[in-house]
């Protein structure tokens, strides 16, 4: 089967050297998320929070996040993705320790901080150096690859809360987020084996060292050499001439390129990019995800065993679905899986919220058993819909779409707005459904999910098989022209014969 090349001509698919794509995000810091969800229980019970207390615990990883985010992009400009990679695993793992040793709530709050931080590293570098690495043919499926570990540490720490609550009271939280510092341990170690991003090391004038790495990746040495050339092209150096010097300061000047002075092309890239982060968490995922059990127990899943087993079958739904998102994506394309995805998520927070309405509205205990069940169908239908596309299409879009020179901090800044936005949902979703009730709550996200679908339509265009080197010319277009060139001009219409006037029937 035929692949396209780094500058879109064809070549043999590049598939010997998959598994790096997917390592930069180990499952430690995504457990984070299914982990706290059931700890926050335990922790309630222990050390005696209330429930502000409980949504800042919740939130301040997704602030502190954004500290990591905004300074990844430079350090991974300067240093390389690989050891970025590093970095993130070893400031995690970090924040593990602190929280799995917490004392009371104000060094657990510093371990959730410092905890942020990597995650916000981790976040920003995992799907870049996944679309760097990756062939146009096969990059929608490995640059999704971050968010199976982000579900699949979803699962293990839904898992993890199912049987560590068995454990004493004391123990149990702090075991729940103190092991995610043993997947961060190998992480730290075992990206050492893995190879720098050949666009990186073109960017730093290393070209030998970057077709060294293409010939690991690649099939051939002649689809080796085709990619280098194209990426060189792409970096700014010009056959004949000699290599540019490699940039100071490590991507300096690149802040201003994108927000000062931004071509209509960037300008573009950026509303696209930063915008399906913006709305990837007004869908409602970590509510659903974070507040599961608050949201079973609200539609009569009454035993804390009970609640803990539905959580699984949530960490389940998600990682089964996501591995379909990754078969279909590079085959259907990243629009109409994305915008299918919306509409599904559109119907199951509707039907949330008609379900917990009537819950809510009935006597305490004696909800109708129609409405018990549709609450409890739409979360995972609603789980399911996300994940087959609205999550793993925004990390593989919004790190595909930018040019190489502006790839990694124009990367972090969407991190930070992703940050930003799950930290709103996730600190505010409390008060949110006690201010409009929980059903009105999933009303309003379903609303929202209208307006992401409305803003993909016409603000992102497909990028499938697309060599990297070529989105940029994608974007250099606005919609009406691109509709324009997409509509069969009128010459090629064929028109029916005009019946002969003077035929005879």
């Amino acid at each position: 089967m035929a692949a396209t090349g780094a500058g879109g001509r064809a070549g043999p698919t590049s598939t010997r050297w998959p598994a790096p794509s997917s390592a930069p995000s180990s499952p430690s810091s995504w457990a984070d998320s299914g982990v706290m969800s059931g700890a926050m229980l335990f922790i309630k019970e222990d050390l005696k929070t209330n429930d502000t207390q409980l949504q800042v615990l919740a939130g301040i990883l997704n602030v502190c996040a954004l500290v990591g985010s905004l300074t990844a992009g430079r350090v991974s400009d300067w240093v390389g993705r690989r050891l970025t990679i590093s970095l993130a695993a070893c400031i995690f793992l970090a924040g593990s320790v602190l929280m799995g040793l917490a004392p009371n709530f104000a060094t657990l709050l510093v371990g959730r901080c410092v905890a942020g931080v990597g995650v916000g590293y981790a976040l920003m570098i995992a799907p870049v150096y996944a679309v760097e690495i990756a062939s146009a043919e096969i990059r929608g499926s490995l640059t999704s690859l971050p968010e199976i570990c982000i579900s699949f540490g979803i699962l293990i720490g839904y898992v993890a809360n199912y049987f560590l609550a068995k454990l004493p009271l004391v123990y149990g939280w702090r075991t729940m987020l103190g092991l995610g510092a043993l997947p961060s341990a190998v992480l730290a170690v075992g990206v050492l084996a893995m190879p720098e991003s050949p666009r990186w090391l073109v960017m730093q004038g290393r070209a030998e060292e970057a077709l060294v790495v293409l010939r690991k990746v690649c099939n051939t040495a002649e689809e080796a050499d085709v990619r280098l050339a194209d990426i060189k092209s792409a970096a700014g150096f010009v056959e004949g001439e000699a290599a540019p010097a490699p940039p100071s300061g490590g991507g300096k000047g690149v802040m201003k390129e994108m927000f000062l002075h931004p071509t209509p092309a960037v300008r573009r890239i950026l509303v696209a990019a930063l915008g399906v982060h913006f709305f990837q968490h007004l869908t409602g995922i970590e509510a659903v995800v974070l507040y599961s059990p608050r949201i079973f127990k609200a539609a009569g899943i009454a035993t804390r065993n009970q609640i803990l087993a539905a959580t699984i079958g949530v960490g389940v739904t998600k990682t089964v679905f996501i591995m379909v998102a990754i078969l279909l994506v590079d085959r259907v394309g990243r629009r109409p899986l994305y915008l299918s995805s919306l509409a599904g998520i559109i119907a199951s927070m509707a039907c949330l919220g008609l379900g917990l309405t009537v819950i809510e509205r009935s006597a305490p205990h004696h909800g109708a058993p129609w409405a018990v069940a549709l609450a409890i169908a739409a979360v995972f239908t609603f789980v399911a819909a996300f994940s087959v596309g609205v999550g793993p299409i925004t990390w593989a879009y919004s790190s595909e779409v930018y040019p190489l020179r502006l790839r990694a901090q124009g990367a972090s800044v969407g991190v930070a707005i992703n940050r930003i936005m799950n930290a709103g949902v996730s600190m505010t979703f409390v008060t949110l459904y006690k201010a409009i009730t929980i059903g009105g709550a999933f009303f309003l996200f379903a609303g929202l999910a209208v307006v992401a679908a409305a803003f993909f339509y016409f603000f992102c265009p497909e990028t499938q098989g697309r060599a990297l080197e070529e989105i940029e010319e994608v974007f250099s277009r606005g919609w009406r022209a691109r509709q324009r060139q997409q509509a069969p001009s009128p010459s090629s219409v064929e028109l029916p014969p005009v019946p002969d006037s003077k035929a005879r029937p």
